[in-house]
């Protein structure tokens, strides 16, 4: 019959040997844990895809290598150090980064660059210089469509892209009649520059600069 001592010994073992047991089944996953799979390590290895493109901006050609990821927003900046084009809010909801893409405004972070071989892309250094002024440019300026002007090389590009738009009879989403000409009311031009958006809240003064070019067109 066994005594006290024995029967303490004996829990001991037990204990003993399940805690061996626990630590030795952990010791492989711990180690999982802090050492990359095999896949995840032949991912971080695998080389960047590159590519060549050329598209022509502001009347020059350009031909670039890049990594077939990058935006075309990124290009401008990064690449071409082209920086009057804005990264806002990088997800084409603020408008900050829109150039004239082939006669058409777009967000130039929502597409890739290499998607673009060929185009002509305008950005709002290819509209004017500070010696001679785009008239949308010298409007923004009279009018202070602007105050701490960080959208406002996209709000030209959308001003500029908005007037043509509107000469080419293109109707938007509040035109009454689709097949009338396109008219520059007060709703036509909220509704077609409603994607560029002012933090400052300069509006109605880029309102009334877009509405004085575009009476000097008519």
């Amino acid at each position: 019959m066994q005594g006290p001592s024995d029967f303490e010994l004996s829990r001991r073992k037990v204990l003993l040997g399940t805690a061996a047991s626990v630590a030795f089944g952990a010791a492989p996953r711990m180690a999982d844990a802090q050492t990359p799979s095999v896949p995840a390590q032949a991912a971080a290895a695998q080389p960047v895809s590159m590519s060549k493109v050329s598209f022509n901006v502001n009347g020059m050609t350009r031909e670039l290598a890049l990594d077939t990821r990058t935006t075309l927003l990124d290009a401008l900046r990064e690449h071409l150090h082209l920086t009057g084009t804005k990264k806002g809010c990088d997800h084409g909801q603020c408008g900050a980064c829109t150039v004239i893409v082939a006669g058409r405004r777009i967000n130039s972070c929502l597409t890739l660059a290499v998607m673009h071989e060929g185009d002509s892309i305008r950005t709002i250094e290819g509209l004017g210089t500070p010696e001679n002024l785009h008239p949308m440019q010298a409007a923004f300026v009279k009018h202070d469509g602007y105050q701490c002007g960080y959208c406002t090389p996209g709000q030209i590009c959308s001003a500029v892209a908005v007037l043509d738009e509107i000469k080419a009879g293109i109707p938007s989403h509040v035109s009454a009649d689709l097949n009338a000409p396109a008219q520059l009311s007060n709703a036509e031009l909220r509704e077609r520059m409603s994607g560029n958006i002012c933090r400052c809240g300069a509006y109605s003064n880029i309102a009334e600069a877009i509405t004085e070019v575009a009476g000097r067109q008519a």
